[in-house]
């Protein structure tokens, strides 16, 4: 499957989407549940079992979406009634709809508390089941990020994994533009977790890093080094694409892009 195309289908659907958020998440997202990292059971999104995954940065919610479906826990009908009347698919994970979102985000900075509270549940019933965050690195400007960073080093919480989207911007701007230059792995070190890096478009690096050895006692980091908007050059590293959709010009270099064909928009026209 081409998730990028995937996605942007899907939004050109509903009219709206974080289209660029959602492209920088795709080989995180495959890595985890289509490369072996996540325990879970595709007919049973409440098996007790299954690995957590926490999707903080809750805007890149229709990438998630996508590759559920990829995964087999979602029908395609599911997936098409993206942010439509009466969909289970928001434009950001609410726990109550989509019956494999653990708990309601979109309001940034909240994933990782909630993390925590759960690593430490399981680990207190001495359960194996591990729980991944996805943060977004403008979303770590938030206190409660820190909070969440702080309690989990305090616990020992090595049942936890951050992944953080590097894409290096936020909703307005470049990072460092806004807050200046940050060294978030030195800062999750600094805080006590165990820290590794690498390009969060390589499949094989992603999992390489996720199921290494990695130091017990310690709660887990993982940066990401990602490109927002990546696999679109209209939208790459570009921070005006944070929630927009392309006007008819911007269009073609999509369709070029992505490989869609005016079939494939004229079907996104018609009703489910």
């Amino acid at each position: 499957m081409n998730e990028r195309k995937e996605i942007f289908l899907r939004a050109y659907k509903a009219g709206a989407a974080h289209l660029a958020s959602s492209f920088s998440l795709v080989e995180i997202l495959r890595t985890l549940w289509l490369g072996g990292v996540l325990a879970y059971a595709p007919n049973d999104p409440r098996w007790e079992g299954r690995d957590i995954l926490i999707l903080s940065k809750g805007h890149g919610a229709l990438a998630f979406y996508v590759v559920l479906h990829e995964a087999g826990c979602l029908s395609r009908e599911e997936l098409d009634s993206f942010c439509l009347p009466g969909s289970l698919l928001g434009g950001e994970p609410h726990v109550g709809e989509c019956p494999w979102v653990e708990t309601s985000t979109g309001s940034l900075g909240h994933g990782l508390g909630v993390a925590v509270g759960m690593a430490l549940a399981l680990r207190q019933d001495k359960k194996p089941n591990r729980v991944y965050v996805i943060l977004g690195d403008g979303e770590c400007q938030e206190g409660s990020v820190w909070e969440g960073a702080q309690g989990a080093c305090a616990y020992g919480l090595d049942n936890l994994t951050v992944i953080i989207d590097r894409n290096r911007i936020q909703k307005m701007d470049f990072i460092e533009h806004i807050t200046g230059p940050d060294d978030l792995g030195g800062r999750f070190a600094a805080f006590g977790w165990d820290v590794k890096d690498c390009d969060g478009h390589d499949e094989g690096a992603l999992k390489a890093a996720l199921t290494g050895n990695w130091e017990i006692g310690k709660p887990r980091c993982l940066i990401a080094r990602t490109v927002k908007g990546k696999g679109v050059s209209l939208m790459e590293d570009a921070p005006g694409w944070h929630f927009r959709m392309p006007n008819r010009r911007e269009l073609k270099v999509f369709c070029e892009e992505l490989n869609i064909t005016e079939e494939e928009l004229e079907v996104c026209k018609r009703p489910i």
